[in-house]
């Protein structure tokens, strides 16, 4: 249970995946614009000395300011706004005393709730100069995303979307994450269906008008394998390689898609 569950009434997690119709795309619009400006926020702090959890105070104030929610804080005990996972950590990395160093690559993950719909969102960040192969990582993993974004579209399966990142990825020498997935996402904050970021073509669940979910592929400089440390919560690489990731919160329309998260500086992209 998090602090937006006690708070916001929300549908349950059935199995089944819902389809949403004009009150869900424009509840979703402005939860993830929320997400995207909170990015946008947290971009010129993001920088050598600033601790990552100084980050999260700064996140958590603003959303609270703006009358919502953070998704994550007490879901499932976690006790953060933010999850901020630098260099070899694949995800849920946990703000701390930490303070960020030049060479460093984060993501940054948000999740936000207005009126019961949850905006979810992560962007990489790169602190200072970074190494030639870090931003080749990152650029990889955008590519992917995109590419996966591009399959979007009503009759696609979810195994297209899956196939066009794990392709990309893998002809650049490079590995997608197994072990964590996107997943369906509006008054619940994880539903159904499962996005995986690998597949074959044809395969998976049918897509069709009204479905909302994220797609993130995880992306590691090396092997795929990740662990789980003994936080509970942080994941990263087995072999300690670099690890990058993108998320956008997405609605599929009758033609196509719509990204409820994006950036409304123009910030997609590391700089």
């Amino acid at each position: 249970m998090s602090l937006a569950e006690d708070l916001y009434p929300t549908d349950t997690r059935t199995g089944k995946i819902k389809l949403h119709g004009p009150e869900g795309f424009a509840g979703m619009r402005v939860a993830g614009r929320l997400a995207a400006e909170c990015l946008d926020m947290l971009t010129p702090h993001v920088k050598a000395g600033v601790t990552t959890l100084a980050l999260d105070r700064l996140a958590r104030d603003l959303i609270l300011d703006a009358g919502a929610l953070p998704a994550c804080l007490y879901y499932r005990g976690y006790s953060n706004t933010l999850c901020i996972s630098l260099n070899h950590v694949v995800c849920h990395g946990i703000p701390g005393e930490r303070a960020l160093r030049a060479g460093d690559i984060a993501n940054i993950d948000v999740t936000v709730v207005v009126d019961g719909w949850h905006g979810d969102h992560s962007r990489m960040y790169a602190i200072g100069e970074i190494a030639p192969r870090a931003r080749r990582l990152i650029d990889i993993t955008y590519e992917a995303f995109e590419l996966g974004l591009a399959q979007v579209r009503p009759g696609a399966r979810l195994g297209d979307v899956g196939h066009a990142i794990q392709a990309h990825v893998e002809a650049q020498r490079c590995s997608v994450v197994r072990d964590f997935c996107g997943h369906g996402l509006g008054r619940v904050f994880h539903d159904a269906p499962n996005i995986l970021h690998y597949g074959r073509p044809g395969t998976g669940e049918v897509l069709a008008p009204g479905m909302f979910f994220t797609i993130e592929p995880m992306v590691n400089l090396g092997k795929h394998q990740v662990k789980l440390l003994n936080d509970g919560w942080t994941a990263v690489t087995r072999d300690k390689s670099l690890s990058a990731q993108c998320e956008h919160s997405v609605g599929v329309t009758a033609t196509g898609y719509e990204v409820f998260t994006q950036s409304p500086k123009g910030l997609f992209r590391p700089t």
